[in-house]
């Protein structure tokens, strides 16, 4: 018999969408494999025919692009109110984020159709790392900066990080956390207020010099750079 996954991985192995929004899909009575419903749980095999709200969903190349978002953009394929990273963007393939950055962070974000590889770039066990540069409204001391290296309780768990001072206002934090908002969480605990928030690396990979509101490819060293 040939192997079989959850609907949910194959649609994010097959570029469709994150495994997340795979989920509400099935909930949501989008998704048929061989043109029965399914739920949550429904494993399928890779010749199986899935569909979502009646198209079929076909195995695609696998991308990985890499691009600097701007701050006032939001980490979405689309928005009602604000520019979405796609309107950035044109290419055929069909991607999904690589985690998000928050609507007025700019930086790093990956893009892809691979579901293997987002999760894992994404998922806490893999410890994929994260550097960011914060800029905030006061000089930033050194005794602050080993606090944030000593390690800090953040919503009753404690974070580590490798910080350094970058100019007497700004600051690079490299961590393994992935929650929501934990960078301005760390300083405001350290009692800064940010202005301004850019990730600027991933794993190995660095922004460099790609231009803000720019995109392009990664080959497979700079894949594998992703990962550490």
């Amino acid at each position: 018999m040939p192997e079989k996954h959850r609907v949910q991985k194959l649609l994010s192995n097959r570029g469709y969408c994150s495994r997340r929004r795979a989920e509400e899909l099935i909930k949501q009575g989008r998704v048929t494999v061989n043109n029965k419903l399914i739920s949550i749980g429904t494993s399928a095999a890779e010749t199986d025919i899935i569909r979502v709200d009646g198209q079929v969903v076909k195995p695609t190349k696998k991308i990985v692009i890499a691009f600097h978002k701007p701050a006032d953009c939001v980490t979405a394929l689309t928005d009602k109110f604000h520019k979405t990273i796609m309107d950035y963007i044109n290419i055929d393939e069909r991607l999904f984020p690589v985690g998000r950055l928050d609507f007025n962070t700019s930086g790093l974000l990956l893009l892809t159709n691979d579901g293997d590889f987002a999760n894992g770039v994404t998922h806490p066990r893999y410890q994929v790392i994260k550097t960011y540069e914060a800029r905030c409204d006061t000089v930033i001391s050194q005794r602050i900066v080993q606090q944030l290296q000593h390690g800090m309780i953040i919503d009753e768990r404690i974070v580590k990080c490798k910080a350094r001072l970058v100019n007497p206002n700004t600051i690079e934090l490299t961590l393994h956390e992935g929650r929501k908002h934990i960078v301005k969480k760390l300083l405001k605990e350290c009692g800064l207020h940010v202005v301004a928030l850019k990730r600027t690396k991933i794993g190995n990979l660095a922004l460099g010099a790609l231009k803000i509101c720019s995109w392009k490819v990664l080959d497979a060293k700079e894949i594998e750079m992703v990962k550490g």
